[in-house]
């Protein structure tokens, strides 16, 4: 275990060491990573036509945004600090045991769960095999590569079932977000907790074309997360929620 402050000071500072771990990561100098972060939005907004569909989605993440996505991320978790360390604070409250980051991105809430005490490992998951090479990259730099390990689905977690799952800005981008909390239900403890948010809406004027918000499938959504969980109250003014798993 790393001597290294990943507290959630530390990440409102710099984001647990971000910029260095990208510059490594990268191959690229620090003009160069300030450029692509200001860019980040637009160039990823650029590969959108035609190239997100409900029917590619999955392959979208895996094989055409490489690392726009993640320097998309690096810059919102930069710019977003005080608001990710409230989702960090509400980790730290409930995160348990053995922990699952789903569509976990840059690594931010895998790095974090993987310091606490109460922890015994994280999965982290994710499509974009540039995110997960990242991370992997982190963790060996921060000294906890032991307690995280590094997959590109579900799949090979089998046997595992979680005493915590955290999935943040993940499921607008499904195509069934309904079956995905059916999965997380079945992959829960029955005292586990998942920690959870989504924005299912495209914007007023198409402002997040990769989110998916089409009535039937948000209503889906909500009648499979009412039929299946029970909210577990937090204090935190943040759209993110926890919630417990119903009778099993």
């Amino acid at each position: 275990m790393t001597d290294l402050d990943l507290s959630i000071s530390s990440f409102i500072n710099d984001g647990f060491n971000l910029k260095k771990h990208l510059i490594e990561f990268l191959q690229i100098n620090n003009d160069q990573l300030e450029q692509r972060l200001i860019n980040g939005v637009d160039d990823l907004a650029a590969l959108h036509p035609g190239a997100f569909t409900e029917n590619n989605a999955g392959d979208f993440y895996e094989e055409k945004v490489g690392d726009a996505h993640l320097i998309d991320l690096a810059s919102w978790h930069l710019n977003s600090s005080n608001y990710i360390a409230d989702t960090l604070r509400l980790q730290q409250e409930f995160a348990s045991g053995k922990v699952l980051d789903f569509g976990g991105g840059i690594g931010t809430h895998a790095l974090a769960a993987s310091f606490l005490k109460d922890v015994e490992h994280v999965w982290f998951v994710d499509l974009n095999p540039q995110n997960r090479s990242f991370v992997e990259h982190r963790s060996r730099e921060l000294g906890i590569e032991n307690k995280i390990s590094v997959s590109r689905d579900l799949e090979s977690t089998s046997g595992v079932i979680f005493d915590s799952l955290v999935c943040l800005d993940v499921l607008e981008h499904l195509p069934d977000p309904a079956k995905q909390l059916k999965i997380f239900w079945e992959k829960l403890s029955p005292k586990g907790i998942a920690i959870m948010n989504w924005y299912f809406y495209k914007g007023k004027n198409g402002e997040y074309p990769f989110h998916f918000d089409d009535p039937d499938l948000i209503e889906n959504f909500f009648s499979t997360l009412q039929s299946n969980y029970i909210e577990v109250f937090h204090p935190y003014l943040i759209t993110t929620r926890a919630y417990k798993p119903l009778k099993k």
